[in-house]
């Protein structure tokens, strides 16, 4: 038996521009002088427990770490800040944020999902959420099928805008209407892009989660994860479980991610401006196949990212298909000298990776070829090296790549994929 759906949930229009720039509130939000000494960066509050004038009666506003902490207080603060929400939850991972956002439901709840996620968060949809009895719809055109898959009890529309690793696109505020219309929440996971290049809350949004140790921290040191929203209610829900649950990011964790905040706006435009450079080089390509990469104008969401991304911009990743299979996407990664092949992405460094082995290997392979997943399908986190000597390592590893390799059918285009012919 289903649970009665909701009454319907009140769009927010787009917020008002904040008092000051993205990059003076990357740089100052939550990060206020030490009252006693004077210093302009927070010191590290290490202490796990906090004395107590009387019985129930802390000294100041804390009592114990797992609860609350300065340093995450902070670093909260600087992210809800940066996404122009209310508030701002730090987990110990970004799988931790999808996890307790799943475990806010109620047993019986239903679950819509775009295709193309990340495999983590395909791996706890499939093999966990359900564990607690949480049922997950996966659709690959969400914006035309939503009405569709709504039923009583569905609760929440999981979206990734772009999509890990096709850069596909969704069109966040045509599907929070949609959802909103029959009382549904949306999440959408904007790890890909960052606070600087998109505030999916301005879109429509009811929640935004991060994968921290991406673009928001940025030096491949920290793993966190948080989750950024402006109902009270859900602040409540949340933080409850985030307390309950305790998987909470370290107070040294949280400095680290705090200070990789502040030059996140530097750091993103230059990821963006090296990634707009390789995908261009990757088109350009005779030993391409497909080119998925929201800043080109031949993505066919493009029209979505010049309305949704700061200045049209199309992030720091992006992804390919070379000729050659599944054998010469694997030689490229390991002939390329400034990319390094590793896991994870949004670093100073950049990276390669071939999903169908790594990232996305515990999905299916009829699933993920369904979205664009394929054998030969590379994925690429442009850090903030010279662009030039990024495209330049790009082409000399195509080529060896391709060259190397015995040529081999590699099927049609992926969802999202541009042909180079």
């Amino acid at each position: 038996m289903t649970v009665p759906i909701e009454s319907s949930i009140e769009t927010p229009p787009r917020a008002p521009s904040p008092v000051h720039g993205f990059g003076t509130l990357a740089v100052h939000a939550g990060a206020p002088h030490d009252p006693s000494t004077g210093a302009v960066i927070e010191p590290i509050s290490l202490s796990t427990t906090f004395a107590q004038t009387a019985a129930g009666k802390p000294v100041g506003a804390y009592e114990y770490s797992r609860s609350s902490n300065p340093n995450r207080d902070n670093f909260e603060r600087a992210v809800a800040a940066l996404e122009n929400a209310k508030y701002a939850l730090a987990f110990g991972s970004g799988s931790a944020a999808t996890a307790t956002i799943l475990q806010s439901l109620a047993q019986g709840s239903h679950v819509i999902s775009v295709s193309d996620v990340y495999g983590g968060t395909h791996r706890y949809f499939t093999r966990v959420a359900k564990a607690h009895g949480v049922h997950v719809t996966f659709t690959p055109q969400i914006e035309v099928d939503i009405a569709e898959h709504i039923r009583d009890n569905t609760k929440l529309i999981w979206i990734e805008s772009p999509s890990n690793p096709t850069l596909r696109l969704v069109d966040i505020r045509a599907v929070a209407a949609a959802a909103h219309a029959r009382g549904v929440q949306v999440v959408v996971d904007n790890t890909f892009l960052s606070p600087y290049i998109q505030n999916p809350l301005d879109h429509g949004a009811d929640i935004v989660v991060h994968s921290v140790t991406k673009y928001i921290n940025g030096h491949s040191d920290v793993v966190m994860g948080v989750a950024a929203f402006n109902s009270e209610e859900l602040r409540e829900r949340l933080s409850f479980l985030q307390n309950a649950c305790g998987a909470v990011p370290s107070a040294f964790d949280s400095w680290l991610a705090h200070r990789g905040v502040k030059t996140l706006h530097l750091r993103a435009r230059q990821a963006s401006s090296n990634a707009t450079a390789v995908a261009e080089a990757l088109e350009a390509s005779p030993h391409v196949i497909a080119v998925n990469y929201p800043g080109l104008e031949s993505h066919p969401h493009r029209h979505i990212a010049l309305k949704q991304h700061r200045d049209g911009m199309g992030g720091g990743m992006l992804s390919f298909r070379l000729k050659g299979g599944h054998a010469a996407a694997e030689r490229f990664c390991q002939l390329t000298k400034i990319f390094t092949l590793a896991e994870s992405l949004g670093g100073i460094e950049s990276l390669v990776e071939v999903p169908s082995v790594m990232t996305h290997a515990g999905i299916p392979r009829d699933q993920r070829e369904a979205v664009g997943v394929f054998d030969d399908l590379v994925r690429v986190s442009c850090g903030i090296e010279e662009p030039e000597d990024l495209v330049h390592d790009v082409q000399q590893a195509l080529e060896k790549a391709v060259q190397d390799t015995a040529h081999s059918s590699n099927g049609v285009n992926g969802v999202n994929g541009h042909s180079s012919k």
